[in-house]
């Protein structure tokens, strides 16, 4: 029998798929290479592409969302305090985010420090801990408020335990990647409200918050230069308003079919970022508004099994961890699209399951996997009731 989870993981698999493809798409050169996705991209031939690096993360991030999909979600919440191995893990992707601060430590790709080397850097792999602590930040917020779900109305044992936690998470990501900040704090928001916490005590934060985001933009004028760009991106057309406008020049080419699979012009140097960030602008100009509406259709698919999924669980720490996993997912696919159509600044924040990234691909792979885990112990349990129900006495 096909069950909500199947439909789930389903939607993965055909988005990591079509990632696979648009990445080497996007990748081509004018000379024909792919830069680094494969060995020769779409031009080159096929095997270039089935045995790139994009396949490779693509078939690693459906091998880590099936075994996350046989985890028991709610063992994570048996263990209380120090004991839990999850306050190691938020702890030890603090330290591995705190770490690309150090000068040397990090990778840098265009002057923005956000990942670790794996290994020797003569091998290139590098994982991205900004992305491990957005997730982990889910199952930590979940945590406490299922925990204290009691006293989460109170602002000294409910609430403020956790702002701590996430102010210093956001405080250490936000030095260089302000997207991904204000998306854990969006989200870490969100699910407090969802856990019990009072809108009046969260207000008190926001002032705190606003000095925060202030001071990041001014820390990097870069951010700034994008604010103004976003007001008036004809104001510097080859300077900070040319990725704006390169983006919505490649969304307005395509048309409801697209130039065709491949034929996209825009990046052969024009669309800066087009493999990452910027991967949805690729797929509206070669696939126009069709292929948009099919990767917007996979993401939506996900979100509503997912809520649906959500709603059937039966304890608080489930259900919380569902919408926290489901909004990080919702939420940076809205931010992504909007910044790619220009309705908000340009963020370095990613497409969920399309934009390039291994680390990305990999850890939304598998918190989705643990939504899949959830329908799977829902099933279970509505079996074992079942059951009960057929062996009591008439």
């Amino acid at each position: 029998m096909i069950r909500s989870s199947h439909i789930l993981q389903l939607a993965v698999v055909a988005l990591l798929g079509l990632a696979v493809i648009m990445v080497n798409s996007a990748a081509v050169t004018v000379g024909g290479a792919s830069a680094g996705h494969g060995d020769a991209g779409l031009i080159g031939g096929v095997t270039g592409v089935l045995t790139g690096r994009s396949v490779v993360y693509a078939v690693l991030a459906i091998a880590v969302m099936m075994l996350a999909s046989r985890i028991n979600v709610r063992d994570m919440f048996q263990a209380r305090g120090w004991t839990n191995p999850l306050a190691g893990i938020v702890i030890l992707a603090l330290v591995l985010a705190g770490l690309t601060l150090v000068p040397g430590m990090g990778k840098s790709v265009n002057g923005a420090s956000r990942w670790l080397y794996l290994g020797p850097k003569s091998l290139g792999l590098s994982f991205q801990p900004s992305e491990l602590v957005k997730w982990v930040m889910v199952l930590a917020i979940a945590w406490w408020c299922a925990r204290r779900r009691g006293l989460m109305h109170r602002f000294r044992y409910g609430l403020f335990p956790p702002m701590i936690l996430l102010g210093v998470a956001c405080l250490i990501v936000v030095v260089e990647d302000l997207g991904t900040s204000a998306l854990i704090g969006l989200v870490a928001v969100c699910m407090l409200i969802a856990g019990g916490a009072r809108i009046k005590h969260l207000a008190w934060v926001v002032p705190i918050g606003l000095v925060g985001l202030v001071a990041a933009l001014l820390h990097s004028p870069y951010r700034i230069k994008r604010l103004t760009a976003f007001m008036d991106p004809w104001a510097d057309p080859a300077g900070s308003g040319y990725h704006p406008i390169q983006s919505m020049l490649a969304v307005s080419q395509g048309g409801l079919t697209g130039r065709g699979l491949g034929n996209g012009i825009q990046k052969f140097g024009y669309l800066p970022e087009d493999t990452t960030d910027f991967i949805f602008a690729v797929i509206c100009e070669e696939l126009g508004i069709v292929g948009a509406a099919v990767i917007v259709g996979l993401l939506l698919v996900i979100l509503w099994i997912g809520l649906g999924i959500v709603r059937d669980c039966k304890d608080t720490f489930g259900r919380l961890v569902g919408l926290g996993v489901l909004l990080t997912v919702g939420l940076q696919a809205a931010i992504n699209i909007a910044v790619v159509v220009a309705v908000v600044p340009t963020k370095g924040i990613a497409l969920p399951l399309v934009s390039s990234g291994g680390t990305g691909w990999i850890m939304t792979a598998f918190a989705l996997g643990l939504v899949a885990a959830l329908d799977n112990a829902n099933y279970l349990q509505a079996e074992d009731e079942l059951e009960g129900l057929m062996l009591e006495p008439a």
